[in-house]
């Protein structure tokens, strides 16, 4: 017999946005609440998603598989935002009079709203119990499986346009992650066509979409593994945001619960029993007789003396099961809370990992700034000494053709050239001896130093 299956369809929302968070707001000192956001409503959300579906931060890149889309989220919907609402956008422009009016970038313009720029949809066929005991092989054919969930959501909700779908295997259960963008047509105030989460995921489409996903699911499950499954009943309720993975005795307080919860159903058979008992007692003693002489006294046969006796054994043993209730409420109680502090723990974690991934973005953005300036720093200092060798070479020519003028030629007009640029400050004691002097060489003054600091280091060797 085959086991049946669990499935998830579960559509990220701002639970903050809700009626009931609202509510809660009101009631709070900072009127906020502290309800889960796995929307996607802007840019950042966006890019938040790209690095977790895509594996941005760590080397376990090999157990993700992207089945639809690139390996850039955010080029994947910006493309998919050009494709369908640039004609929208430019037919909107030509009927504008004012520029101010006008779309630029429709993108950049619900991120600046307060829509949801794109949507995200987690799909997952059997539950961490299930996938425990199976291999890779075994788990990385539902490649095949999922493949055909994307291809049924196009079909089932075509105005649903998917930008990525990337699946995870380096979890519990192997599961999707669809991004995509929920396009609305023949608007008539803005653009003709334009985004819609709300017109699109209403609450009764979407349950429809659900059952039709379900359906296909374990159809396609079948077929690649050549089994006969079927799927658990559809429970009410949204999906829990919680890593089951990451809660270290969970398995031990589920197996805990299912035994406690056998016990309150071992509870209910006793009670009814014992209702029905309880009335079968009231009648034996409604219908006891007294003796002939002693009206004060009621005569019992032994056989009710031992439905009786029954009964009380029956009173002691639902007494001890109701005890063994309480213990219910209490593993049920330890469990919420357990399961209450995980939800805060993680929560914590992800802020946290989100704070050091900007701090990371702010540092690697800061380093590249850095290198950029280096690199135009070194090609200055390169171009410096060109510049400088450039002038080193004229020096060099223009002193050693004084110093011929004047020293072998004895020609006065180059003397006194020279003496005028001495006296005005452009020859330098150093140039002018160079150029009146038969015994000095022409070198140029730095390297003279590094040549005299050269033979100073070689002389103190011996």
């Amino acid at each position: 017999m085959e086991q049946e299956l669990a499935y998830s369809f579960h559509l990220g929302s701002d639970k903050n946005k809700s009626k009931l968070a609202r509510k809660v707001s009101k009631g709070n000192v900072s009127g906020t609440t502290s309800f889960s956001n796995n929307a996607i409503q802007n840019a950042k959300d966006l890019s938040k998603a790209n690095k977790h579906n895509l594996r941005d931060y760590d080397n376990q890149r090999e157990l993700i598989t992207t089945i639809y889309g690139t390996n850039d989220i955010v080029e994947d919907v910006k493309q998919v935002y050009l494709d369908e609402f640039e004609q929208a956008r430019i037919e909107f422009n030509n009927k504008q009079t004012r520029n101010d009016r006008k779309i630029e970038n429709y993108f950049q313009k619900v991120c600046d709203s307060q829509n949801d720029i794109a949507c995200e949809i987690i799909i997952e066929l059997g539950d961490m119990d299930f996938w425990q005991d199976k291999d890779n092989e075994y788990r990385y054919k539902m490649t095949d499986v999922y493949n055909e969930q994307i291809q049924d959501l196009s079909k089932i909700l075509p105005t649903f346009k998917i930008a990525n779908a990337t699946i995870h295997y380096d979890e519990t259960s192997p599961h999707m992650h669809v991004i995509g963008i929920p396009v609305i047509d023949n608007c008539k105030r803005g653009m003709k066509k334009q985004i819609g989460k709300s017109q699109l995921f209403t609450k009764t489409l979407l349950s429809e979409i659900q059952d039709k996903m379900r359906n296909a699911c374990i159809k396609s499950y079948n077929k690649f593994y050549d089994v006969d499954s079927k799927l658990k009943t559809k429970q009410k309720g949204r999906n829990q945001d919680i890593n089951v993975n990451e809660m270290g005795n969970y398995r031990e307080m589920k197996k805990k619960l299912e035994k406690q919860k056998q016990k309150l159903e071992n509870a209910n058979k006793q009670t009814k029993k014992l209702d029905n008992t309880s009335k079968d007692i009231s009648q034996i003693l409604d219908n006891l007789k007294s003796p002939l002489l002693d009206k004060n006294n009621k005569l019992i046969s032994n056989e009710n003396i031992e439905n009786i006796k029954n009964y009380i054994e029956n009173v002691t043993d639902v007494t001890q099961t109701v005890r063994s209730v309480n213990d219910l409420n209490v593993a049920i109680e330890d469990f919420e809370l357990y399961t209450l502090e995980i939800g805060q723990e993680n929560r914590s974690l992800q802020y946290q990992i989100e704070q050091k991934d900007d701090e990371i973005s702010n540092l690697k953005d800061k380093l590249s700034a850095k290198d950029k300036i280096i690199i135009k720093l070194q090609e200055e200092k390169e171009n410096l000494k060109v510049q400088l060798q450039k002038f080193k070479g004229f020096w060099h020519s223009l002193m050693s053709h004084f110093h011929k003028k004047i020293t072998y030629d004895n020609d006065q007009n180059y003397k006194i050239v020279s003496d005028d640029l001495y006296k005005n400050g452009i020859f330098d004691d150093n140039d002018n001896e160079i150029a009146n002097n038969i015994l000095r060489k022409v070198t140029i003054p730095n390297e003279n130093k590094n040549n005299k600091i050269k033979k100073k280091n070689n002389d103190t060797r011996f």
